[in-house]
């Protein structure tokens, strides 16, 4: 299934998770599995790779004030999906997937 991830660009240009396993880095082409061990502090523990159904998240920032910069990705996500209905004031239609592939930069 076609979905939308929203990453973060490290200072490398190297892209990233925006909150959950912020160090880790992420390549395209490649299919990760969701870990449920990685630390969250402050955020409900909700496993999987959080995407949407359409590159849409009104409730978070594209640009923080240190300048980290956050881009929009369609991937593929496969395995067990969990459809969550979300306010449209926080994008509508989110995904928690079990797998997930980035295929490309919008």
């Amino acid at each position: 299934m076609m979905a939308y991830k929203l990453l973060r660009r490290k200072k490398d240009g190297s892209l990233g998770p925006l909150f959950v396993g912020r160090a880790s880095r992420l390549s395209f082409g490649v299919t990760y599995e969701a870990r449920s061990d990685l630390p969250h502090p402050g955020l409900a523990h909700r496993p999987g790779f959080h995407c949407t159904r359409a590159p849409c998240a009104p409730h978070i920032k594209m640009r923080l004030k240190n300048g980290e910069e956050r881009v929009w990705c369609m991937v593929e996500i496969s395995g067990e999906i969990t459809p969550h209905q979300r306010p449209a004031s926080q994008g509508g239609l989110w995904y928690t997937a079990e797998k997930m592939r980035l295929l490309r930069e919008l």
